[in-house]
């Protein structure tokens, strides 16, 4: 089977592939098998070396994997170029701090020896999403390698070229046959290799649709699963916040990736004290997003990755608009574009709305006014998503109290949220379970072995 690559900003085909035979998968599948053994068995300071190395291919190939990046989703040159750069920083990171990560822990009991010890499990299988197609691999792949555990990608359907390079900067690197490798299936042999008893556990970022068919194709095989989920993050503004540095925040968060971010703030939850002040500037700054081409380095708004994705956040806009919100900037597709969409406002949005009560995964903000900062809790967590949350506040001990009380994974303080290699990442309610990165991370995927000596 053939599949066509659309560049979003063209709406020209760029690139055709081939899926996977049975055959290829199971080629695959049994060097994954294979390699394990002799993988898990090298040093940390074996493995790390192969880490710094593949930091360094990246870097090296970063005008192609850019490239890549750009043609098949859309993304600004910068953005892309940021994202190759942070990838190979975080293989740095695990190379540092695997060791002091994985050594054993000592517990003193009864024994003479009692201790927990952290083993490799074997191969785990990654689906990931198109909207960061470099990070979101290696967030995953950096400490899976460093655990010792041997992976396989099934990455989304229209980012193959990223998923080809990613094996090429990995073998580059050093990294043994059989370790990583990229299926390109679809999804009903990507059911099929979950289920391969060789596969250990599986690990996914994308949708909540996607995430229940594979978390209970995960169940039924009784195999570990990180789920990676939508967020419908809560931008919480208070009365005495500093409007030019959290209008500036408010415009990066929910526009920088042609606003494709599970962790972009989408609900401005705003105290009606400063509602017409920070409307007024949040408006004035997002209208000067400029769309245009994302090689372009004056483009300051990308098209979004492809066309169906852009008409479904205009039907939730013009859904939203219809039963009371008010359209404050944008609305309407770019004139002549393939997928693009303008930075769009929505105020007045209240429940019932898709604006309030969906995920809008793209670049359209909703506004929600509140009476104060009781009312402005009670708004954050009244939502079936839970990944992460801000606080825009002068006081940082009042920030801090009320981001202790945000339903979700991840609260910031002035600051917008962001996945960072130090700290666990992941959410709770229906945007997931599990954590990838830091300590936390790179134990997700291992056994947590208790030995106990009398």
């Amino acid at each position: 089977m053939t599949t066509d690559i659309i560049n979003p900003a063209t709406g020209q085909v760029t690139y055709r592939h081939e899926l996977l035979t049975a055959e290829g998968v199971e080629q695959r599948l049994a060097a994954a098998a294979e390699a394990f053994p002799a993988w898990a068995a090298r040093s940390l300071q074996e493995r790390g070396a192969i880490l710094r190395a593949i930091a360094g291919q990246l870097r090296r190939r970063k005008g192609d994997i850019q490239q890549a990046m750009t043609t098949e989703m859309g993304k600004l040159k910068g953005e892309a170029l940021g994202e190759i750069e942070k990838c190979a920083e975080a293989c740095e990171f695990y190379a540092d701090h695997a060791a002091d990560y994985l050594k054993p822990q000592l517990i003193d009991t009864e024994a003479q020896r009692s201790y927990v010890r952290y083993e490799p499990i074997g191969c785990v299988f990654a689906v990931m999403p198109w909207n960061f197609p470099i990070w979101q691999v290696f967030r995953f792949l950096a400490p899976a390698f460093m655990a010792g555990n041997v992976a396989l990608l099934k990455h989304a359907s229209n980012v193959p070229q990223c998923a080809d390079l990613i094996l090429a900067v990995c073998r580059d690197g050093g990294l043994p046959e059989g370790v990583f490798d990229v299926l390109h299936i679809d999804n009903d042999q990507a059911a099929e290799v979950l289920r391969d008893k060789r596969v250990k556990a599986v690990t996914l970022t994308g949708s909540e649709r996607a995430g229940r068919s594979i978390a209970a194709n995960a169940g039924d095989q009784l195999k570990k699963c990180v789920m990676e989920l939508g967020g419908s993050d809560a931008f919480v503004v208070l009365a005495d916040a500093d409007l030019e540095k959290t209008v500036a925040a408010a415009v990066k968060s929910r526009f920088d990736n042609s606003g494709q971010t599970c962790i972009a703030a989408k609900r401005f939850i705003v105290v009606d004290a400063i509602a017409d002040a920070f409307v007024e500037k949040f408006v004035a700054a997002a209208g000067k997003r400029v769309y245009g081409d994302p090689q372009d380095e004056t483009t300051t708004l990308a098209p979004m990755a492809r066309a169906d994705l852009r008409d479904e956040l205009h039907k939730q806009v013009q859904d939203s608009i219809a039963k009371g919100a008010t359209l404050l900037l944008g609305g309407e597709p770019v004139a002549g574009s393939h997928a693009g969409y303008p930075a769009t406002i929505l105020d007045n949005v209240t429940p019932g709305m898709p604006a309030y009560d969906e995920e809008l995964f793209g670049p359209a903000a909703a506004i929600l006014r509140v009476s104060d900062e009781a009312e402005a809790l009670r708004v954050a967590n009244d939502t079936s998503f839970g990944l992460g949350g801000s606080v825009w506040t002068t006081d940082p001990v009042r920030g801090e109290a009320i981001a202790q009380q945000l339903e979700c994974g991840a609260a910031f303080v002035n600051a917008i949220v962001k996945s960072d290699v130090r700290l666990p990442f992941g959410g709770s309610k229906r945007s997931g379970f599990g954590r990838e990165l830091a300590e936390h991370g790179i134990h997700e995927f291992m056994n947590i072995k208790t030995v106990y000596v009398a």
